[in-house]
């Protein structure tokens, strides 16, 4: 025990001394910062009128009125294309001629909407609301055509919108595309800023030679307070700042990140022996970083990868804990409903700790068999 202290304790004494690891907390407070207002608004759209009569008008005006959209008009569409182009707007919404005759004689009407397919995001709040407002321009339409055919209006309403449809956030991630995306960001860096300082305390404790047990888990301990406060700053206090949706207490997202942190530290250990070089472990981290965060599920849906693709996702600790700390912090899943889950992180970390030394293992009897024979035979 008092080996494992000593460890401890002086490993996390270093570790307070540098503290390099604080870059991680205001890189990730500064790129969240982008998402500050919530979500996307008022994105510059072109309205090009070619009939200019009362349903273009409307059209244009309900768009105008959107939180999303801020209308320009524009006379040519030409010129629209061109600022398109040079992306100055995210779309152009093309009113044709004879819009408001074929809504008149019932015929079917095409609205031409060319968008920036570079961003996702935009183009698809456009969309929705290009579509809501012509939808809600045919339906009043609809309405006047029956209260004129001398059904009343009550009788023309349930006929013209049987259904009333009414969406009820019981699940509501959040305010905006930010945190759906945080968890899982946050999830890749720690994974991956814990990678690199436990890959580099176990080369330091390889290259001091065989140490008792009790020295290295001290010293790889000692990483466990730092990013358990980092978990704590940026799980708990930043959404707090940013106004995101929380749920779980703090105990119980301390709890889970705790299970996380260890698996990455048995990670850490099977990465440092398998590569067994400074260089190759930074260079591998720098560029696995990013296809994990695709392979998490945040961006993509597990159940629509191929077999083989969810299989080797599921070998990441970073997979469970993002479905582990989104459902409890974001979705309200009470955390005894995740002990499966947490129980495979917990489970990760021994076994990937164990693979880890007997790949050491089995690459040192390697090297001291070519040591062996490079020694001269004694004459």
């Amino acid at each position: 025990m008092m080996r494992w202290w000593q460890a401890f304790s002086r490993t996390l004494t270093g570790l307070l001394t540098r503290p390099m690891w604080l870059l991680l907390m205001v890189s990730l407070c500064l790129m969240s910062m982008i998402y500050a207002r919530g979500s996307v608004w008022d994105l510059p759209v072109a309205v090009v009128d070619m009939d200019h009569s009362r349903a273009s008008y409307r059209i244009a005006r309900d768009l105008g009125a959107t939180a999303k959209i801020d209308t320009i008009h524009y006379d040519r569409l030409p010129a629209a294309l061109r600022d398109l182009g040079w992306r100055r707007l995210f779309a152009v919404v093309i009113l044709p001629q004879d819009l408001e005759k074929k809504i008149l004689a019932g015929k079917a009407v095409t609205i031409p909407v060319y968008g920036d397919a570079t961003n996702r995001l935009a183009g698809g709040q456009i969309q929705m609301d290009v579509t809501a407002a012509y939808q809600q321009l045919v339906a009043d339409y609809q309405q006047k055509r029956l209260q004129l055919s001398g059904m009343d209006a009550t009788r023309a309403a349930a006929l013209n919108a049987p259904f009333i449809g009414q969406t009820q956030d019981v699940f509501n991630p959040g305010i905006g595309f930010a945190a759906i995306i945080f968890p899982g960001l946050l999830i890749m860096l720690l994974q991956h800023s814990l990678l690199l300082a436990s890959t580099r305390i176990n080369l330091m404790l390889r290259a001091r030679g065989p140490l008792p047990l009790a020295e290295v888990l001290g010293t790889l301990s000692a990483l466990l307070p730092i990013w358990l406060f980092l978990s704590a700053i940026l799980y708990l206090l930043w959404p707090w700042v940013m106004g995101y949706r929380q749920t779980g207490s703090v105990t119980a997202v301390l709890g889970l990140t705790f299970a996380f942190l260890l698996a990455v530290l048995g990670l850490g250990k099977l990465l440092t022996e398998c590569l067994d070089r400074t260089e190759h472990i930074y260079l591998t981290l720098s560029f696995v970083t990013t296809p994990v965060y695709y392979l998490s599920g945040t961006l993509f849906p597990l159940q629509s990868m191929p077999v083989w693709v969810s299989v080797f996702s599921h070998l990441l600790p970073s997979t469970w804990a993002v479905q582990v700390l989104a459902s409890v912090n974001q979705m309200g899943l009470p955390w005894q409903h995740t002990l499966p889950k947490v129980g495979v992180l917990l489970l990760m970390g021994p076994c990937y700790a164990l693979l880890g030394v007997g790949v050491g293992r089995w690459r040192q009897r390697r090297r001291d068999r070519r040591a062996a024979r490079r020694v001269p035979p004694l004459t």
